[in-house]
C-alpha cells in the first residue's frame, strides 16, 4: 500500500508539534549568529497549521500540502515563510493528481522542495543553511528508492544523512542570510535551520 493523504496529514501534525516544542531551542541556536527569532518565526506558522489542520482540504495530498503552504507563507515570520512555504508548495505540485504515493514520489517531493528553496533563497550546499541537512536527506531518499527499500528504511537513512549534514554546518562559515554578516563568529556552531531539519527527520522516523 502507498502513502495516503491521511498518512501525510499525521506526519504534518507531528511536524507541527516538533517545531512548537522546540521553539525556544531553535531561537537559542539562531541567537549565535542570527536574530535569535528563527524558532519563534517558524513556530508561529506551524502553530497556525496545527490550528487549521482539520479544516484544510484533504481530498488529495496536493490539496492538503498546498493548503499548508499557504498558511506557512502567510504566518511564518521573516525568511521562514517564503522558504518553508515554497518547499511545501513545490512538494504539493510534484504529486498533483496522485492518490497514493510510492517512495519514488516522496523522493521527488523532497527533491522539488530543495529546488524551490534554492530558487527562492539562492543558497547551495555548503552555505550553512537548512539545505545542508535537507539536500543529503533527499539524496539518501533517492538512493533508497533506487535500491527498492521500504519507506521506513528510506527515512531512517535520510534521518542519518540529515543529522550528519547538520553537524557539518559547525565547520562552515555562513554565506547566506543574517548569519553571513558575522563571518567567522558562526564557526563551531550549527545552523539553526539545518538543526530543525535534522530534528524533524529524527522525530518523525522515531
Amino acid at each position: 500500500m502507498g502513502v495516503t493523504v491521511t498518512d501525510i496529514k499525521e506526519k504534518v501534525a507531528r511536524m507541527c508539534d516538533i517545531i512548537i516544542e522546540n521553539e525556544t531551542y531553535f531561537c537559542e541556536l539562531d541567537s549565535v549568529a542570527g536574530d535569535g527569532d528563527f524558532g519563534m518565526s517558524l513556530a508561529k506558522g506551524f502553530r497556525e497549521v496545527k490550528a487549521e489542520l482539520d479544516s484544510l482540504d484533504s481530498g488529495s495530498v496536493f490539496k492538503f500540502l498546498r493548503g499548508c503552504s499557504m498558511i506557512i507563507s502567510e504566518f511564518c515570520g521573516g525568511a521562514s515563510g517564503p522558504i518553508w512555504g515554497s518547499a511545501f508548495a513545490a512538494a504539493a505540485s510534484s504529486v498533483k493528481g496522485q492518490k497514493e504515493l510510492a517512495l519514488t514520489d516522496i523522493t521527488r517531493m523532497f527533491e522539488d522542495a530543495v529546488s524551490a528553496i534554492q530558487k527562492r533563497g539562492g543558497a547551495r550546499l555548503g552555505d550553512k543553511t537548512l539545505l545542508d541537512a535537507l539536500i543529503p536527506a533527499a539524496a539518501a531518499l533517492r538512493t533508497a528508492a533506487d535500491e527498492n527499500l521500504s519507506v521506513r528504511e528510506a527515512f531512517i537513512s535520510a534521518a542519518r544523512a540529515a543529522s550528519e549534514g547538520a553537524e557539518e554546518t559547525k565547520r562552515m562559515v555562513a554565506s547566506k542570510g543574517r548569519a553571513s554578516y558575522v563571518g567567522d563568529r558562526s564557526l563551531n556552531f550549527p545552523d539553526a535551520g539545518a538543526m530543525a531539519v535534522r530534528l524533524i527527520f529524527k522525530e518523525l522516523t522515531d
